[in-house]
């Protein structure tokens, strides 16, 4: 006889099978039902773990934003050099919305249907490690080693839109083209763009120390 499966490992595949059902067809047009049977569960033990569909959906969006707020600040406290915190800080996002593309096309979904509740959450949950990159990038500027004309928040802003967007929304537009890049194509793209439009051009390599932002 098996043994029975730990909480925590039940409360896991209930927020993964939400968080896809909830990107795939959206809050409204997904049952706690459909949630239950996807994770294999029934109807009344997934309301004993979240005690309600709304609650459901408050503990995913809670998860998902939860890793960049804990995860993002360690990973630039980790790097020695200003382009190794560009680098890290931009492959944590990449890595975090590439390694499972429904949280990108859930956060997409989310913003346009509640975005006044999504802008409480990036308060509470973003604001905390974006305000370190956008720091970095001032002291960059200061140090002569970051464009002057880059606009910290701007810049941000965009970066994020692209990445997000890439990946929620990229198995459709890169149809646009004859020859349609793949996504981690993209993505690559998206990295270069990001890196020479922030650093001015050095007289070595960007994966050499370039000297510390802070």
């Amino acid at each position: 006889m098996s043994a029975a499966p730990e909480p925590s490992d039940v409360r896991s595949r209930i927020l993964t099978e939400a968080t896809r059902l909830f990107a795939a067809r959206g809050y409204e047009g997904t049952s706690i039902q459909q949630v239950a049977a996807a994770a294999g569960i029934t109807r009344p033990t997934l309301i004993y773990h979240f005690g309600s569909k709304e609650g459901l959906r408050r503990e995913v969006l809670e998860q998902l934003l939860s890793h960049w707020r804990d995860d993002l600040p360690r990973v630039l406290a980790a790097a020695q050099t200003g382009t190794d915190r560009f680098r890290s800080a931009l492959d944590a996002v990449l890595s975090f919305f590439r390694d499972a593309p429904d949280r990108a096309r859930l956060l997409s979904r989310e913003m346009l249907d509640r975005p006044e509740e999504m802008t409480t959450l990036f308060a509470e949950h973003l604001q905390p490690w974006t305000s370190l990159i956008t720091d970095y990038i001032r002291r960059g500027q200061a140090e002569g080693r970051i464009r002057l004309g880059i606009d910290p928040e701007a810049y941000l802003v965009q970066i994020l839109h692209a990445a997000i967007g890439v990946i929620a929304t990229g198995g459709a537009t890169q149809h646009i083209l004859r020859d349609p890049p793949s996504a981690e194509r993209q993505l690559a793209e998206l990295f270069r763009i990001a890196k020479v439009s922030l650093f001015k051009d050095r007289p070595h390599d960007f994966g050499a120390s370039d000297g510390q932002l802070l």
